[in-house]
């Protein structure tokens, strides 16, 4: 008995879409498949490497107790390095890094233009 209702029961998304009980034709995808260069997947995946990149080249500049007070990096489309530091205080201490930060970063980024300084914490970005 307990096996029909759950037949019976409809599954539902989070958004409450109703999902399909049977398998799909073409079954699961690559990982591949899903972050190719022209999906919107892989349009993020891109972007997030290159903030990856961009405060791992902002951290070269600096000594090591200053790299690790940069939670991460961002290029704005008006050339704005944003620069996102652990605290307040840290954020003081790389505004006097600022031009070591820009000059660092201009050869892979040749955008950048100036450098912006804001406070976050792990897991918030810019």
């Amino acid at each position: 008995m307990p096996e029909q209702i759950l037949r019976d029961k409809e599954r539902r998304t989070p958004c409450g879409d109703r999902m399909s009980n049977s398998p799909t034709r073409s079954g699961p995808r690559a990982l591949g498949d899903l972050i190719r260069a022209d999906t919107r997947l892989g349009a993020l995946a891109r972007a997030a490497s290159s903030r990856l990149d961009l405060a791992d080249c902002a951290r070269q500049q600096l000594p090591e107790q200053l790299a690790d007070a940069i939670v991460s990096c961002n290029l704005r489309p008006d050339g704005t390095l944003v620069v996102t530091a652990a605290s307040p205080e840290w954020a003081a201490r790389l505004r006097f890094e600022a031009d070591a930060i820009l000059s660092g970063c201009r050869g892979n980024w040749p955008a950048a233009a100036r450098v912006q300084f804001r406070v976050g914490t792990e897991g918030t970005g810019p």
